[in-house]
């Protein structure tokens, strides 16, 4: 393991300096001891065809060992098994788990779908949300799952058919043109919006970094706006939308709802998820509307990586 100044000198200077502005040293070195090592492996059990017991029994057969989730009963974190060990197995090749990292299963809890509503998810591959989505729904009902990337839209073709979330169609596009072709359609809508991953970085993994920049922050920004939009016009008013990303900046998180909720008619709403308050960043207001304290952002560590999660309503116009 590194130590905290070796985290630091192995990170972007950029990224480091911008983590001391945001947060306290406390906070920043607890950010750091987070992004170092590696992340336990976690799964998500794909209740459409089997359910969390079944998974546990398995799991011991093979001498694995596990933790149940505290916040999500599906989700179980591994202890002495990596993702090779785990693909090799018959549960796996047949789709009744999903490999998962904690914090990606959160979005879609935080949505709440019910049995029967028409879901968009924006950017879904490679399908983990998606997925779950359809698992939350007990596969019924219609989830819209967009990826703008052909080869990743094929990968997400591929993991929504081993799923069997028969309820998945599969669109090839812009996210952000969606919202013009599917004006107020849609009960929910996920946006987990490309992001610059700071939240994922490993500090002896150089790939998971080194395409990072202030500049490639600036451009996902406004990209993440964009796809905001989209989602605000494809959503039903009082409708339900999830904005989450990877990343634990200002810029792409607390800002882009501001933004959001200042130029389109959305309100932040509480998340109902019993997540532990050492497992949270602080969130940041200064500038920017209160109500944001209600979203949450996840501190990286050893079981989670780095995460924020925001829960906006569209809200009927003035008038209508």
């Amino acid at each position: 393991m590194l130590s905290v100044l070796e985290v630091k000198r192995k990170l972007p200077r950029d990224f480091i300096k911008e983590l001391y502005e945001i947060y306290s040293p406390l906070v920043c070195d607890k950010i750091l001891a987070g992004l170092n090592g590696e992340r336990n492996v976690s799964m998500r059990v794909n209740t459409i065809k089997t359910n969390v017991q079944e998974i546990m029994k398995v799991l011991k057969e093979n001498n694995i060992k596990f933790e149940r989730v505290m916040w999500y009963k599906d989700g179980l974190i591994l202890k002495n098994s990596n993702e090779k060990q785990i693909n090799a197995l018959k549960i796996y090749e047949e789709g009744l788990i999903y490999l998962q990292s904690l914090s990606s299963m959160i979005p879609p809890l935080v949505l709440e779908p019910k049995e029967g509503e028409k879901i968009l998810d924006l950017t879904a591959a490679p399908g983990g949300k998606t997925t779950e989505i359809a698992a939350l729904m007990n596969n019924n009902g219609y989830i819209l799952a967009n990826e703008i990337d052909k080869i990743r839209c094929e990968r997400l073709k591929y993991n929504v058919e081993k799923q069997g979330a028969s309820i998945i169609k599969i669109n090839n596009g812009k996210g952000e043109k969606l919202g013009e072709d599917h004006k107020e359609e849609f009960d929910r809508v996920l946006l987990d919006a490309p992001c610059s991953g700071e939240g994922t970085f490993l500090a002896n993994g150089p790939k998971t970094y080194t395409s990072w920049s202030l500049r490639t922050v600036n451009e996902l920004a406004k990209l993440q706006k964009k796809l905001i939009k989209s989602a605000y016009e494809a959503l039903k008013p009082n409708g339900t939308m999830i904005y989450s990303t990877c990343t634990i900046n200002l810029e792409e998180d607390e800002k882009i709802v501001d933004w959001a909720i200042k130029n389109l008619n959305l309100r932040v709403i509480d998340i109902n998820l019993n997540i532990e308050e050492k497992n949270k960043l602080p969130i940041t207001t200064e500038n920017m509307d209160k109500s944001i304290n209600k979203t949450i952002k996840i501190m990286p560590s050893r079981n989670m990586e780095g995460f924020y999660i925001a829960k906006l309503q569209k809200i009927e116009r003035r008038g209508e």
